[in-house]
């Protein structure tokens, strides 16, 4: 069922690390006045677990930290946006030059 995670699934979770209050003064005026916070995913070390419960997970890398369950199978919805002509010809010429500097070194 879609919002319920078994020990081993994979899950995202969310903790507020410091509220608007407790940041330092010397960050920008929009900074402060929302919290800082983490999104971590990773895979749940609770026997089972629904969203919103406080749970443990292990991340990719071994860490192990615990926050409010808020995905289970979560996506990766991030991108690096449209490709840029200019950067994929740059890099075409970039790779051809590699190679034939390679080539020549190993004459």
């Amino acid at each position: 069922m879609i919002g319920e995670a078994s020990k081993g699934d994979l899950v995202q979770i969310h903790q507020v690390i410091l509220t608007p209050e407790e940041r330092t003064a010397n960050i920008p005026e929009c900074t402060k006045r929302v919290p800082y916070e983490m999104w971590v995913k990773g895979f749940l070390l609770n026997d089972e677990a629904k969203i919103g419960d406080t749970v443990s997970i292990k991340t990719f890398i071994g860490r192990r930290l615990s926050g409010d369950l808020v995905n289970v199978n979560p996506v990766y919805d991030h991108g690096f946006g449209k490709p840029r002509v200019e950067l994929i010809s740059a890099s075409l010429r970039a790779r051809r030059r590699l190679e034939e500097e390679s080539r020549n070194a190993n004459r």
